[in-house]
């Protein structure tokens, strides 16, 4: 198991090495970025960068000597996403979900803003939504990993939940005292 992540490793250290100065500055600045939100880690597969929160990649980072390359999930925003230059849909099937890659050139600095922005778009699409109730200001961060009560739903109440209950608890359902068939 440890000579796996060896040759992970040095898959990504060996196409980091043949990256540009000012490629490997941006992909740091959006590494840093990403690895920011609660509850995240950096996974490998393929050798890419991989930033994920439960388990599901929320981005895709890659810096070699082709430039730099980040796919992200954008469910609201692909559309004009798609009219930048550097934008294009992801491929293997992943533009059907709204994820979008862009791309630059060796030397080509990235637009950090607006890829930040997407970042943000990506990892709210993709966590679950009690973290993204931290980020917005709801919930005690502190509490989040470990609060389950927060993550469980909600009874539903009103007059035909409880009909229903107190039918079935006399052992009829609902069809047999209205007098309805099916």
């Amino acid at each position: 198991a440890n000579s796996k992540v060896k040759v992970k490793r040095s898959v990504v250290r060996s196409g980091m090495a043949k990256a540009s100065k000012g490629t490997l500055q941006d992909e740091a600045a959006l590494r840093d970025f990403a690895m920011k939100y609660p509850q995240v880690h950096e996974d490998f597969p393929w050798g890419h960068r991989a930033i994920k929160v439960n388990k599901k990649a929320f981005t895709f980072i890659v810096a070699d000597e082709n430039g730099l390359s980040m796919s992200v999930k954008l469910p609201e925003s692909n559309g004009a996403a798609l009219m930048l230059p550097f934008a294009e849909p992801t491929g293997y099937g992943m533009a059907k979900s709204g994820w979008v890659t862009c791309q630059f050139k060796p030397n080509e600095r990235a637009p950090i803003e607006i890829l930040e922005k997407f970042l943000d778009e990506s990892y709210r699409a993709v966590a679950p939504k009690k973290l993204v109730k931290l980020l917005d200001g709801g919930g005690d961060g502190a509490k989040a990993g470990n609060d389950t009560a927060a993550a469980k739903p909600k009874p539903r109440g009103g007059k035909r939940t409880a009909d229903r209950a107190g039918t079935a608890a006399r052992g009829k359902s609902k069809r047999a005292v209205s007098g309805r068939r099916g």
